[in-house]
């Protein structure tokens, strides 16, 4: 009994760490529109949109198989890409990506059971 839980608990880690690596995938298609754009360089040949859809449909997956603090951290950090893409300022400020992103890792960390110090930027 005892083995099975250890395989069970094991599996639902790895769903969750598979779950948060293909959000991270996600966000950094994202990113690197971003990037680009701040650069001054040619859009990717793939639309924002469906960049910003599979952003969207991973972030849904985080909060399907994750911890809601984990799932929560998603959700800030795809609505500040979005609101970044799109140019739309909340309250007057524009998200910081950055923030968000630390944040969503932190809670990703911790939601694996990383007992490892948190990261320091």
């Amino acid at each position: 009994m005892r083995r099975d839980l250890q395989r069970r608990v094991e599996a639902e880690r790895a769903e969750r760490k598979e779950v948060i690596l293909t959000f991270l995938a996600a966000a950094q298609k994202v990113e690197l529109v971003l990037d680009r754009r701040s650069l001054g360089l040619p859009a990717a040949d793939e639309p924002e949109d469906q960049i910003l859809h599979a952003l969207w449909l991973a972030e849904k997956a985080v909060e399907l198989v994750c911890l809601p603090e984990v799932a929560q951290a998603a959700r800030r950090y795809t609505e500040a890409l979005h609101q970044i893409v799109r140019d739309v300022t909340v309250n007057g400020q524009a998200p910081t990506k950055g923030a968000c992103r630390l944040a969503f890792v932190e809670a990703a960390r911790s939601g694996l059971g990383s007992d490892r110090p948190q990261l320091r930027r």
